[in-house]
């Protein structure tokens, strides 16, 4: 395989690239920012704090094959993320935890529900929010009601623009109720953030000879599909394409447009040296914005005054400037998206990856899996030809 072309240069496309070519493959970028790290990207700002553009990210994964590739090309420091929310005037860390209990019931009441939940789940540090809801005690199943409705249904109907019951419920399962005073955010045993940057991360991850990075470029002003091949200002194409993108956008919305979540960001400087307890505070009871993450704790930076930003959801609309970032997974998104996968599927040169292109609600560390098994794809089917 002497070249492929890699529609976008977050993780997913840059780290199949790098595959590729350390396997010799000469390898066409093409991103549609000005900058490379997708979602990822941190830099600088005015105030000499690193943020993240588009959003607060930690690493953290089980597996140490995963965790050993990202050291591969940047050097990582310990960090659990600890986050909370605040409602009625009070803070409680997420997951919510026996100190949420402690904070919300009075002391004998508290006890007796801590006691009820371990023996309900016995052996157990977690369980979702879903299953808590299901439990026969009926001051279990009140906990769990009083946090859904005062977090997780008002959290989901402005994050994502609709019900709860309506959100496939691998959504509302990402943040489970702890059966114990621990505020980690994950369990995972990789928890880390970078020692420089993720940017950092990403320019030694494209760092290649055989890597080229085009930025600013649009590809689907020259990608175009003539059934179940692939044409480029017009000429077919027979190399390998990596889609990163929207797969609705690359099939020119056949089957009408997949749900997206975009956000806006506030950006905000405070003297005060902090100003909220965690790093991301969610705020269910605010009208429009649903988290403040404080990037001075995101890592931890020692420098006076704080940098933070306000996140406000909105839907995402294609032809406007507004960025792609959560696909909305529900029972009729899941079932267009599988439409569009058919499409895609019976292109032999076509490989969509990423939470855009696969329409999945993936963690850093998914990502990369999932990036690391198409490179692989890639090359088997290269072998065999």
């Amino acid at each position: 395989m002497e070249e492929a072309l890699i529609i976008g240069a977050g993780l997913s496309g840059a780290v199949i690239a790098r595959c590729l070519a350390e396997k010799g493959t000469r390898i066409s970028i093409l991103e549609r920012r000005d900058h490379i790290a997708g979602n990822m990207y941190d830099y600088r700002d005015n105030h000499g704090f690193l943020v993240q553009k588009y959003g607060p990210h930690t690493f953290h994964t089980k597996e140490k094959y995963l965790f050993d590739y990202m050291c591969r090309f940047e050097d990582w420091q310990e960090y659990k993320l600890t986050c909370g929310a605040v409602w009625d005037g009070k803070y409680t860390p997420t997951p919510f935890n026996f100190t949420t209990i402690d904070t919300f019931y009075p002391r004998e009441k508290a006890d007796e529900l801590k006691a009820y939940l371990q023996q309900a789940f016995p052996g157990r540090k977690t369980a979702t929010v879903v299953e808590v809801l299901e439990n026969n005690n009926p001051l279990i199943r009140e906990y769990a009601e009083f946090l859904f409705q005062n977090d997780y249904a008002p959290y989901t109907a402005k994050q994502w623009g609709i019900l709860p019951g309506e959100i496939d419920p691998s959504v509302l399962k990402r943040v489970p109720l702890r059966f114990s005073y621990d505020e980690g955010y994950f369990d995972d045993r990789y928890q880390v953030m970078p020692i420089h940057s993720f940017t950092h991360f990403f320019e030694n991850l494209l760092n290649h000879s055989n890597i080229k990075v085009h930025l600013s470029v649009n590809a689907l002003e020259h990608l175009s599909i003539d059934g179940n091949k692939l044409r480029w200002n017009g000429a077919f194409l027979s190399e390998p394409v990596v889609y990163t993108g929207p797969i609705d956008e690359l099939f020119q919305f056949q089957y009408g447009r997949l749900p997206y979540r975009s956000l806006r960001f506030e950006w905000k400087y405070s003297d005060q040296d902090s100003i909220q307890k965690a790093p991301v505070v969610a705020y269910p009871q605010e009208a429009e914005y649903t988290r403040i993450t404080e990037y001075k704790k995101l890592p931890i930076q020692v420098r006076r005054g704080s940098s933070y930003a306000v996140e406000y959801p909105i839907p995402y609309q294609s032809d406007k400037e507004i960025e792609p970032y959560y696909p909305v997974l529900t029972r009729k998104s899941q079932e267009q998206y599988n439409r569009y996968q058919k499409l895609a599927a019976n292109i032999p040169n076509l490989f969509c990856c990423g939470r855009l292109g696969d329409f999945k609600y993936y963690n850093m560390d998914q990502a990369l899996d999932r990036a690391l098994s198409v490179a692989e794809e890639i090359l088997s089917k290269e072998m065999c030809t």
